[in-house]
């Protein structure tokens, strides 16, 4: 998943960010108001994590702009303060969730993994290509009905290509899907990625093509 974080605590956000990659998601940081209604115009996020108490427009202004630009993705709002008359603001505006500092971490991030599977739910939690299946909301993976062990990168890059199937993408796209703004990934490790993906997909009969100075394919599967 992509998180755009939005909170102008330095310390706080560099601790939020480094937990959630650690949970395999990429996240892009930003500590203003404006800077996340820009970054939420420009790029596709799956969830949104604001601050209310923001320099410049405060957090539920950010939220009104998000929503009346039409912005259906899940948003989690932090806050330093607890009155009631805030966490229904926020509610009204649109917000899917609430938490109060200081909050446990990991409480934050099984918010996060609810709000994303119930998000998934509703766009339709399994991904289906041939023997293979991707249950989104569970992040399993099977493989002719086994389970199948795929590592983060791997399990964002196959996700990438399935969005795609039958149409070749550039591993520069490959690389913007799975990574936040302050991540490197060279076009090396994706090549290498998509290596791992081909040894534990192809003797199932599906097909990750390469399509020379352009990218990678994921083929229709044929059976096999």
């Amino acid at each position: 998943m992509r998180i755009l974080l939005v909170e102008d605590d330095a310390s706080l956000a560099g601790a939020l960010a480094q937990m959630l990659r650690a949970e395999g998601h990429a996240v892009d940081a930003v500590s203003s108001g404006e800077q996340a209604v820009l970054a939420a115009r420009q790029e596709p996020f799956d969830l949104v994590i604001l601050d209310i108490g923001l320099p410049g427009i405060d957090g539920f202004e950010v939220l009104r702009r998000l929503r009346g630009g039409g912005g259906t993705m899940p948003v989690l709002m932090l806050t330093a303060r607890d009155p009631v008359e805030d966490r229904v603001r926020g509610l009204d505006l649109g917000a899917d969730d609430y938490m109060t500092k200081p909050f446990a971490m990991p409480e934050l991030t099984a918010r996060v993994r609810a709000l994303v599977r119930r998000s998934q739910a509703r766009a339709g939690p399994r991904i289906e290509h041939g023997p293979l299946v991707l249950d989104t909301a569970a992040r399993r993976a099977f493989l002719g009905g086994e389970p199948l062990q795929l590592a983060a990168r791997e399990w964002a890059v196959l996700e990438v290509l399935l969005a795609r199937v039958e149409r070749v993408v550039s591993k520069e796209a490959i690389i913007q899907a799975v990574t936040g703004w302050s991540e490197e990934l060279s076009p090396n490790a994706i090549e290498v990625y998509v290596s791992r993906l081909r040894a534990k997909l192809e003797p199932a009969g599906i097909r990750i093509r390469t399509v020379r100075g352009f990218g990678y394919m994921l083929e229709e599967y044929q059976g096999g």
